[in-house]
């Protein structure tokens, strides 16, 4: 790894950097580590999906551990869209009369 030495660093923008490392529970290195690693990595429009871009997102807190979801069928998430909709449009019709 890389050694990086910042001169000149503004007064007010050490104590911003301070303050920040504060609220994150993190040292002043260990922040600017997060800080610059967030914003030189790769942007959104660069992910090549949706699930990268969340572990991108989340990859500062150590990941996240999530349950699966069951998985369903397509036709029955359908189904159950075409029953949700068609008590819609009868709850309308009843309304209208």
């Amino acid at each position: 790894m890389a050694t990086l030495t910042i001169r000149n660093l503004d007064s007010q923008v050490e104590e911003l950097l301070r303050v920040r490392a504060a609220r994150n529970g993190r040292s002043i290195e260990a922040e600017a580590h997060a800080i610059l690693t967030e914003m030189v990595g790769p942007s959104p429009r660069e992910m090549r999906n949706l699930a990268e871009a969340i572990g991108h997102r989340f990859a500062p807190l150590d990941g996240v551990e999530l349950e699966l979801h069951p998985p369903v069928a397509i036709e029955q998430q359908r189904d159950r869209a075409y029953e949700i909709m068609k008590r819609r449009y009868n709850a309308l019709r009843e309304l209208a009369r």
